[in-house]
C-alpha cells in the first residue's frame, strides 16, 4: 500500500479558527496530517520567533483522528516545533491558513500565515499559504476548498523550486463566480499608517494602529487586480530579499 504524503498544517488565526478547520477537511482526505497551530490569534506577527520566553505545546483532540497540537508560539515557532520536536519524518508539504482575510502585495511582510510558508521554504520544503478575502469568522470556505485541493495536489505532484513557496489568495465569491486561477506578481500597494491616540482609565495615552491600504498598481499581472477581476491568485514567493538589480550600482561607489 502506497504511503500517504505527510502534510504539516498551521495557521496564524489560532487552532480554533474555522479557516484551519476547512484546510484540514480538504488535505485530510488524501494525506497524513501533523497539525500544530498557535493557541491564540497571531496575525501580523510576520516572521517572529519566540526567544525571550519559554515555548509551550499541548496535544489536543480538537481535530478528531488527526495528530494535533497547539502552541504558545508564533506561526514560525509552530513550523519549527513541527519539524524538530514533533517530526518523526520529514513533511512532504507545509500548508498554512486558511487565513481570514487576504494576504496580497506587501502584506506578505507582516503576515503570520505567509511567514509560516516562507519558513517551510527556508527548510527546503514545498509550502503554501492560503488566504480568503473575507475577515468574517463565519466566512464561507466551501468555494475555496475546491481550489485548495487542486493546488495542493498539483504541488505534491509537481513540486516547487527550492526556496520558493506559494501565496494563494481566494476572492470572496460563490464557486460559479470564480473565473479561475491566475499566476501573478505582488501588486505595488502600501499601507498609509495612522495611529489613533486614546486615553485609558488612568488618563494615560495609548495608541491603536489603523490606516488604509492603497493599490498603486493597475497591471493585469498584479495580484490585487486579478482578485478584483474574480480570479484566485498564486504568487510564487521567496525568502531571498536581496535587491540583485542594485548590486552593480553599489559596486560603483567609492568605498
Amino acid at each position: 500500500m502506497e504511503k500517504k504524503p505527510l502534510i504539516l498544517v498551521t495557521n496564524d488565526d489560532g487552532f480554533t479558527a474555522p479557516g484551519i478547520k476547512a484546510l484540514i477537511e480538504v488535505v485530510g482526505e488524501f494525506a497524513e496530517l501533523l497539525i500544530i497551530a498557535p493557541d491564540k490569534p497571531q496575525s501580523g506577527m510576520g516572521h517572529a520567533i519566540t526567544v525571550n520566553a519559554p515555548l509551550r505545546m499541548y496535544e489536543t483532540d480538537y481535530f478528531g483522528k488527526h495528530r494535533a497540537y497547539y502552541s504558545s508560539g508564533t506561526p514560525v515557532d509552530c513550523v519549527k516545533l513541527g519539524m524538530y520536536v514533533l517530526g518523526d519524518r520529514r513533511p512532504d508539504l507545509i500548508v498554512s491558513g486558511v487565513n481570514h482575510g487576504s494576504n496580497v502585495s506587501t502584506n506578505v511582510l507582516y503576515s503570520g500565515t505567509m511567514s509560516a510558508a516562507v519558513e517551510g521554504a527556508l527548510e527546503g520544503l514545498p509550502s503554501i499559504g492560503f488566504s480568503l478575502c473575507d475577515h468574517d469568522w463565519a466566512a464561507d470556505f466551501e468555494p475555496a476548498k475546491v481550489y485548495i485541493k487542486k493546488i495542493v495536489e498539483n504541488t505534491l505532484k509537481n513540486g516547487l523550486e527550492k526556496g520558493v513557496c506559494l501565496n494563494v489568495n481566494i476572492p470572496k465569491l460563490p464557486l460559479d463566480a470564480i473565473k479561475g486561477v491566475r499566476v501573478c506578481r505582488q501588486a505595488r500597494a502600501y499601507w498609509d499608517d495612522t495611529f489613533d491616540e486614546r486615553i485609558d482609565p488612568l488618563k494615560k495615552k495609548y495608541y491603536w494602529l489603523t490606516g488604509s491600504f492603497h493599490n498603486h498598481d493597475k497591471g493585469r499581472e498584479a495580484d490585487m487586480v486579478a482578485l478584483d477581476e474574480g480570479f484566485i491568485t498564486i504568487v510564487p514567493t521567496q525568502y531571498d530579499m536581496t535587491a540583485h538589480h542594485a548590486i552593480g550600482d553599489l559596486n560603483e561607489w567609492d568605498l
